[in-house]
């Protein structure tokens, strides 16, 4: 009763949602960005990047996104409530506190991800050489607990975690739990379906 309460307080004052999808880049956020649009909730893109051989399904982002930081007007943000908005781990504490936000929180092996995103550079021909990796893990270990604790103070703002692994394993649990977390009005069947395996392709 009092979750329910407490949520409907939120929306009066906030109106609908924003549904952000958050992570580190290559933790699998396009998948879960394409979970929810086959579940119902409409993606707040632009389309200006386009899919590719690292993402053949799409990026599902928002170019406006990348400003956040720096931009000192996020009025835009609200035309995302109601719908799910691809932002990174670090731009999560940049979102205007002036709507509410329900994180789905992507979680990958840090090995993965930095594997995936050294195959995307060097396709790039942005690869850096002789990368410290453990540098870099420990910086992503560091944002990735900035983010979690970040978001979990504001009143504003509720998180759920979801492990990649786990969700190209079983991807009905996966979106049993995202439905639960976002009201329950989503179609399961769909967003399972939307899982494709075969994108699994940098396994530590």
């Amino acid at each position: 009763m009092a979750l329910a309460l407490r949520a409907w307080l939120r929306r009066r004052r906030y109106g609908a949602p924003v549904v952000v999808v958050s992570g580190l880049p290559r933790s699998g956020t396009s998948m879960m960005m394409r979970m929810l649009e086959a579940g119902g909730i409409a993606p707040f893109s632009d389309g200006q990047r386009v899919a590719d051989v690292d993402n053949p399904e799409g990026y599902y982002e928002y170019e406006r996104v990348k400003d956040l930081e720096k931009d000192p007007d996020k009025r835009w943000v609200r035309a995302a409530r109601g719908r799910a908005l691809k932002v990174i781990s670090f731009l999560l504490r940049h979102l205007p506190d002036d709507n509410a936000y329900r994180i789905v929180y992507m979680r990958r092996h840090l090995d993965e991800v930095l594997r995936s995103q050294d195959k995307m550079l060097d396709r790039l021909g942005n690869a850096a050489p002789g990368a410290d990796l453990e540098a870099m893990k420990e910086a992503y270990r560091n944002d990735i607990v900035a983010a979690r604790l970040y978001a979990r103070k504001q009143p504003h703002m509720e998180l759920i975690e979801i492990h990649y692994a786990d969700a190209i394993a079983d991807p009905r649990a996966t979106a049993r739990r995202v439905n639960e977390f976002l009201g329950g009005h989503l179609d399961e069947d769909a967003m399972a379906a939307a899982v494709n395996e075969k994108l699994y392709r940098n396994r530590a």
